[in-house]
Formats: structure tokens, C-alpha cells, sequence
């Protein structure tokens, strides 16, 4: 089962409607907002770290870049570092790296959202590839992912 396959079904069992778009290859979220022609604020990159020596999922609008400070006291954690894509390729075995969906839950990671991705009635995000994403309510990402929401971006 793909990473897209893996969404859909698991939004369908949740009866959540979701919208599929194709475009060309992007590999930047930036990208993927120029190329689906949005805002940079409605796409939720999503941002890999190690804390402590664990892996959490972060997710965040796409202009915005994460402070690791505050990352580190939001974790009570000593050290935080952005990880390294061969440590959590593994993880996400059905996705294209760098395409990964801020679904942690799907993946068994801890998922943090920065409170300004719910300035937005409705998000888009890789769905698995680097040509498709999908878009659905924040407010359905919320109640399925169960974020923790905790300020950790600076806008850009």
C-alpha cells in the first residue's frame, strides 16, 4: 500500500472529505505552493527532528522555518537537531522522502503543530510523492492527528 492509499482509506474509515492533486514534481513545500497556486501559509510542510535521541514529527505552514530552541524547551529536551533523511526514511517506508504527510500517527511518531497552521480552514500536504498532495480541513487534521499544539515556527 502506497503512502496516498494509505491516507485515503484511513480518511474514508474516518468519513473525512479530502481532495487529490496532482502537479509537477516539487520538492520544496514552497514549491508546492507556487506550483498548486496558494498561499505558502496553507500548505503543512512537514519538519523531522531528533530529541534526544527520539524522533518527532513537526509540522508547520511553509513559509515559516522551526526555532530548535524553542522546540527544545516545548520537549523538555537537551538536545535537538533537525534529523538526517536516512534516519527517518525507515519510517516512512511507503512515502518518497521529503513527501511525508504530517499523519505521525499513521507512523507511530509524536506530531507537534505549530499553532499558525490553524489559521487556515483548510491545509494541503504531501500525500506520499513529490507530484501529489492532498488538502482537507484543519480542524479534521486536528481531531484525527491529536497534535500537540505548541509554538515553534518563525515566520519568514
Amino acid at each position: 500500500m502506497t503512502c496516498r492509499e494509505r491516507l485515503e482509506a484511513y480518511l474514508r474509515a474516518h468519513q473525512v472529505p479530502f481532495q487529490v492533486q496532482h502537479h509537477p514534481v516539487a520538492y520544496t513545500a514552497q514549491q508546492v505552493a507556487a506550483s498548486e497556486h496558494i498561499p505558502g501559509r496553507m500548505v503543512a510542510k512537514v519538519v523531522m527532528v531528533v530529541a534526544d535521541d527520539r524522533l518527532v514529527l513537526l509540522t508547520l505552514p511553509a513559509p515559516a522555518r522551526v526555532d530548535l530552541e524553542r522546540v527544545a524547551a516545548m520537549l523538555g529536551a537537551r538536545a535537538v537537531r533537525l534529523a538526517h533523511e536516512e534516519e527517518f526514511a525507515a519510517a516512512f517506508s511507503d512515502c518518497e522522502v521529503g513527501a511525508m504527510p504530517p499523519f505521525g500517527n499513521l507512523y507511530d511518531l509524536p506530531v507537534y503543530a505549530d499553532p499558525s497552521l490553524a489559521e487556515n480552514q483548510t491545509i494541503v500536504f504531501a500525500a506520499g510523492t513529490h507530484t501529489d498532495t492532498m488538502s482537507l480541513a484543519y480542524s479534521d487534521f486536528a481531531r484525527l492527528v491529536r497534535p500537540v499544539v505548541a509554538p515553534f515556527a518563525v515566520r519568514t
